[in-house]
């Protein structure tokens, strides 16, 4: 009789455990993707404040409009020559 209870708890727990298991792999897989994520967004906020302070520079400040200007377009003031 404590045998045939015994196989029966062995069973029945693993019985629970196939049922459980696939859903706690994929919570814990949906909890690392979570945790991905979040760390692009804060990736992503730093660059789009980044690209505010830049366009907000490029709006006000002509000194670095023209910087930016000649450094990532090429451009050169009218007489100048560029050398590459």
């Amino acid at each position: 009789m404590a045998k045939k209870k015994l196989i029966l708890i062995l069973l029945l727990l693993a019985g629970i455990i196939t049922v459980f298991l696939p859903g706690f792999s994929k919570l814990q897989e949906l909890k690392e993707q979570n945790e991905n994520l979040k760390r692009r967004i804060e990736i992503l906020t730093r660059a789009n404040a980044d690209l505010r302070k830049s366009k907000e520079k490029l709006e006000n400040d002509p000194s670095y409009a023209e910087k930016v200007a000649r450094e990532k377009l090429g451009m050169a003031r009218k007489g100048e020559i560029i050398l590459k």
